[in-house]
């Protein structure tokens, strides 16, 4: 369900994969097992390789192909999309520290003032990606990376979790190399599984600007059990890197998420060090949030925000302090957890109902985003 208006229609529409179907079947029939008999059998078999199967789901076949390459630089080619709107693009392939080769798309805007790195969901690629990415440039006038991680799109190797670190260390390097970005005007932006690799950066990165997480995972294993603690073969320990976050965070979550729980994204609010207001979008799913008006304008308000703080930390010498903002996102959050309803609470599911935090109520069936289509709207992430 999404608003009648909305600000932005995706041009392309990933393709459904039978992979859902299989791994639906395993959810339902593994949610019998409940925490309590979630115990060391069940435990031993699952491993990190394992974990990893159910978290990564790239488009096959990819949503587009590469041109070039020998001798000059390469070019993105998608179906939907003119050469003439992909001018300005910068179509990059980089090599990363585990040997694979990933794709990377910078858009330049040229009233920047930060970079936004793009991490993207589970089920989605650059192709797929491309418009979202040219018009969050524009909107928010930021300078763009976005990348496929390794095994996706045109990009080599196959995916898993410490592929998916090396790659944003790949892609942040380059920003720093050839694009000469400084972190104190990088923004990390995590959608879905891209949560993973975000937060592994951020918790290296003291000066980083700030940190957007879009329906985000408290872990790979927590989506399938509500474990409470830890386990090594559990992927993309989110909950346990939060904490290490220097910057200001936004967390942006559906409060009718059916594949990651709203209450992920509630937790790693709440363990932030750095409380930006959240935005618990009324009725929104796992991905349909790029639909709603309310979420370009929230982003626009976090970027101003994020922008203002750094500049008056600069000129002052010292590091910026989240302190106002934890205590007004806090407070709202107070007051309206209480009014609650008990059941609503034990859910632990934030049905939107924060303060004077923006929201929308659907109104008509949903559009096609970008983590992954309609048809697989169950899954990990």
């Amino acid at each position: 369900m999404v608003p009648s208006t909305s600000w932005w229609s995706p041009i392309h529409q990933p393709r459904a994969s039978t992979a859902y179907n299989d791994l639906e079947q395993r959810r339902t029939g593994t949610a019998r097992l409940g925490v309590y008999e979630f115990g060391a059998t069940e435990m031993g078999i699952v491993t990190s390789t394992i974990a990893a199967k159910f978290a990564f789901f790239p488009p096959a076949p990819p949503s587009y192909t590469v041109e070039g390459g020998v001798t000059g630089g390469i070019q993105i080619v998608i179906p939907e999309i003119s050469s003439a709107a992909r001018k300005g693009v910068d179509v990059l392939r980089l090599r990363t520290r585990r040997g694979n080769d990933i794709i990377a798309m910078y858009v330049k805007n040229p009233k920047s003032v930060s970079t936004l790195l793009y991490s993207h969901g589970n089920a989605a690629d650059l192709g797929q990606m491309f418009s979202l990415f040219v018009e969050l440039s524009a909107r928010l006038r930021v300078n763009l990376m976005g990348y496929d991680y390794s095994g996706y799109g045109q990009s080599s190797g196959k995916p898993s979790e410490e592929n998916t670190y090396a790659d944003i260390d790949a892609v942040y390097e380059c920003l720093k190399e050839k694009y000469k970005v400084e972190d104190e005007d990088i923004i990390l932006y995590g959608q879905s599984v891209g949560s993973g690799p975000t937060l592994d950066l951020a918790s290296r990165l003291p000066n980083i600007r700030a940190v957007v997480l879009h329906s985000p995972i408290l872990s790979g294993l927590r989506v399938l059990y509500p474990v409470k603690h830890s386990y090594w073969f559990d992927i993309y320990k989110n909950i346990d890197k939060i904490g290490l976050v220097r910057c200001p965070v936004l967390v942006i979550h559906g409060t009718y998420d059916d594949v990651v729980d709203c209450s992920h994204g509630k937790g790693l609010w709440e363990l932030s060090k750095h409380r930006y207001e959240p935005l618990w979008l009324k009725g929104g799913g796992h991905c349909n949030l790029e639909l709603y008006p309310e979420y370009i304008t929230h982003l626009k308000k976090f970027v101003s925000y994020v922008t203002k703080i750094t500049k008056t930390s600069s000129s002052n010498g010292t590091e910026a302090d989240g302190g106002e903002q934890n205590k007004l996102a806090e407070t709202k959050f107070a007051r309206e957890t209480h009014d609650a309803n008990p059941k609503d609470a034990q859910r632990m599911s934030l049905d939107g109902k924060i303060g004077n935090t923006e929201m929308a109520v659907p109104t008509e069936n949903s559009r096609m985003s970008t983590d992954h289509s309609k048809k697989r709207s169950k899954g990990l992430v």
